[in-house]
């Protein structure tokens, strides 16, 4: 069981003085620092219909992402001009959301409590984009990359998200509140006419969902032939938590890229620059590739943009790609390193966990986070 109420009152405390010393711009936050504007987020969400709506659950979900949406700018915020702004403040703050749930207050071990987390980092990573959402360049496939991850925490949602975004308006004094509430309720409607405003829309396949999810300008119910020879898997997650042993017990058979065994075999250790190591693995990659060898390619993959690099090449080849994520309770993940004979140090995995995001569905054709 959650402890919600230890979190809600002990949580906001925790980065109380921080925020209290963030100010904000006066243009867009006339109500003050960040501190008082997170109180009157809470005290709106709370008023709000559409929250009250809500089972006990998903206001729970809502209100602990309420509390720590704007932790971010605690960081992120600098004086240009003259006046104040908090580049990248929301993917900041819900990596900083995601390492504090799993390390202090055991949002982990299992694929409930795993999702929950992942539904609130999910929703502060994204809070700032529905008021921008349709002035962007492609709206609907935004809006779908988010919406497919409620496949992989269901309790997130373009409706949840939108309820988050109305909050954070009502909750600050600037001019164009009412504007922006407008371009919320345009998102809300564009998000129910593409049919992604509670889930994942119902593609007719995983290709079609790939492809579409990939940016491809196509119909998103269009069966799209699958052209694709196998399967690519791969790994994801910090050092200690078991992808050896999920290979051996899974995919035992399928040969493997490991970056571990190449630094091994070349003497270059972890902390020295990694250039060589990866342009090894990427020739191993590719000898597969071509001819049509399925494989595991075994590393943390930790972030958006490794994976990214790694699925577009092994795509390229006409391969499909499975990202099995793995992660288990941060206790379990340190004793598993340090039995490990190349054991990490601990201080280079927390750095590791506080840029770390796992994947998303969008990211590839099919992909899973597994408890271990």
């Amino acid at each position: 069981m959650i402890d919600w109420n230890n979190i809600k009152q002990t949580v906001l405390s925790r980065y109380e003085e921080g925020l209290r010393q963030t100010p904000q711009s006066p243009v867009y936050h006339a109500e003050g620092d960040a501190y008082v504007h997170t109180q009157m987020v809470c005290d709106a969400l709370k008023r709000l219909p559409e929250y009250k709506e809500l089972n006990q659950r998903q206001q729970h979900i809502l209100y602990v992402s309420a509390l720590l949406h704007d932790i971010g700018k605690i960081h992120t915020t600098r004086l240009v001009d003259g006046d104040w702004h908090t580049p990248h403040h929301a993917p900041t703050g819900s990596n900083m959301v995601r390492e504090l749930l799993w390390k202090e207050y055991g949002l982990c071990g299992n694929q409930e409590l795993t999702q929950i987390r992942e539904a609130i980092s999910l929703l502060i990573r994204y809070h700032s984009i529905p008021p921008v959402v349709i002035e962007r360049d492609t709206p609907c496939l935004k809006l779908h990359r988010m919406a497919a991850n409620n496949m992989l925490a269901p309790d997130f949602s373009i409706h949840l998200l939108c309820i988050l975004c109305k909050a954070d308006m009502l909750g600050r004094k600037c001019a164009d509140q009412q504007e922006v509430l407008e371009k919320i309720a345009l998102c809300e409607e564009l998000a129910r006419e593409e049919g992604c405003y509670e889930g994942c829309y119902p593609f007719p396949s995983v290709h079609t969902q790939r492809a579409f999810l990939s940016g491809l300008d196509m119909w998103k119910d269009q069966e799209l032939y699958d052209d694709c020879w196998g399967e690519v898997v791969l790994m994801s997650g910090l050092p200690g938590t078991g992808k050896d042993a999920w290979i051996k017990q899974n995919v035992p058979d399928l040969p493997m890229i490991s970056l571990d065994d190449i630094r091994r075999a070349n003497k270059i250790p972890p902390t020295a620059a990694q250039g060589k190591v990866a342009n090894i693995a990427r020739e191993q990659a590719k000898e597969y590739l071509r001819r049509h060898q399925p494989f595991v390619w075994n590393a943390t993959n930790i972030t958006a943009q490794m994976r990214e690099s790694l699925v577009s090449l092994f795509e390229t080849y006409h391969a499909h790609v499975r990202i099995v994520y793995l992660e288990t309770n941060w206790l379990s993940l340190l004793k598993r390193n340090s039995s490990r004979e190349d054991s990490v140090p601990q201080s280079v995995i927390e750095g590791m966990m506080g840029k770390m995001t796992p994947p998303e569905t969008y990211e590839a054709r099919k992909v899973e986070w597994r408890i271990v």
